[in-house]
């Protein structure tokens, strides 16, 4: 088996971590890796796969005789030193929403999309956790049965925000004043997930409804979204509301969830058995449940999905993305 030159930007970071573990129990073919992090990180050892790496700061002379960069460090970082990897050659996969809604950078989800990538420049993005977990459900019912309107209410944990907002739910369990949120998020569900846009809408929930369209190539397909921030730790959860183009049968959308990849059908209401954060923490599936007809409008379908936002909203994801790529097709 070929092995790759591999580069994690933002190593010491949450999803920079996730992503050297993904890659060990992946078992990806790595020849040379190189952990990346801004100065006060340099010099820092990790161990990755029982050998020890030490963390090197991140200048314009990185990225020599790399074939994978994996990127999570901030969009200012990813605009920055992106472009630079690409230029030496390294097949870039980016974590951030710098490049999600670029018409030259494909956003991926690799169950769905992976061919988009070879159609765009070598910078590929990963989309959005909460996108993510939604996009994979709505594809077979998509394939299936056809899209109007999509809306989403997603409940996001405060992992989301990264280690800051982890430390923030700590710090307030234990009768502190929150330091990151602007409220107490251990009384509170807060339903403002990065900035308020003039439209009302916050950035999150924007990056929801452009990045839906983009990986489902439905440029005019309706679709709105509410992002709330919960006092959980771990794991996004999605409402997610369907109206189809076509009538359907419970069975035929079950079925077609049930057999699409990346997908677990976790549907069994009377024996407690939905998606929630417990069953999928620590996993790259989605799960997926509370199936049932809308019966608001025509065709609709309610459904809701969980899945771990480090993992397969991040982490994972991207990995599975290198995974799933021809490399030597990207760089021809």
């Amino acid at each position: 088996m070929k092995k790759y030159n591999v580069a994690v930007v933002g190593a010491t970071g949450l999803v920079g971590r996730t992503f050297l573990k993904v890659l060990a129990e992946y078992d990806f073919p790595i020849n040379n890796l190189v952990l990346y992090a801004s100065k006060r990180s340099a010099g820092k050892k990790v161990e990755f796969k029982g050998k020890e790496y030490t963390i090197v700061e991140l200048t314009h002379d990185a990225f020599d005789d790399i074939d994978i960069a994996l990127f999570s460090a901030g969009g200012s970082v990813s605009k920055e030193y992106c472009p630079i990897a690409e230029a030496k050659g390294a097949i870039v996969i980016d974590n951030s929403s710098a490049w999600r809604m670029d018409d030259n950078c494909a956003l991926i989800v690799p169950e769905i999309n992976i061919e988009d990538a070879y159609q765009k420049s070598n910078i590929i993005a990963n989309p959005n956790c909460s996108t993510i977990q939604s996009v994979l459900p709505l594809k077979p019912l998509q394939d299936k049965f056809g899209l109007k309107r999509v809306v989403y209410t997603t409940y996001q944990s405060v992992s989301g925000s990264g280690q800051k907002g982890v430390n923030d739910l700590i710090r307030c369990k234990n009768g502190e004043s929150p330091e990151f949120y602007p409220h107490d998020i251990s009384k509170t569900c807060i339903p403002e997930i990065d900035e308020f846009l003039n439209n009302g809408y916050t950035k999150e929930e924007m990056k929801m409804v452009n990045e839906t369209r983009k990986i489902l190539h439905m440029d005019n397909l309706l679709v709105s979204a509410t992002c709330i921030r919960v006092p959980v730790e771990a794991c996004h959860g999605v409402m997610i509301q369907v109206e189809l183009e076509k009538e359907f049968t419970l069975d035929e959308v079950k079925d077609a969830l049930n057999n699409y990849p990346g997908i677990i059908l976790y549907d069994d209401g009377k024996n407690h058995i939905y998606p929630n954060s417990i069953v999928a923490a620590n996993q790259d599936n989605v799960y997926v449940g509370r199936i049932r007809r809308d019966l608001s409008c025509d065709n609709g379908i309610l459904l809701y999905s969980v899945a771990d936002n480090i993992r397969k909203g991040a982490a994972s994801n991207a990995v599975q993305i290198a995974m799933a790529l021809d490399i030597d097709k990207c760089k021809k």
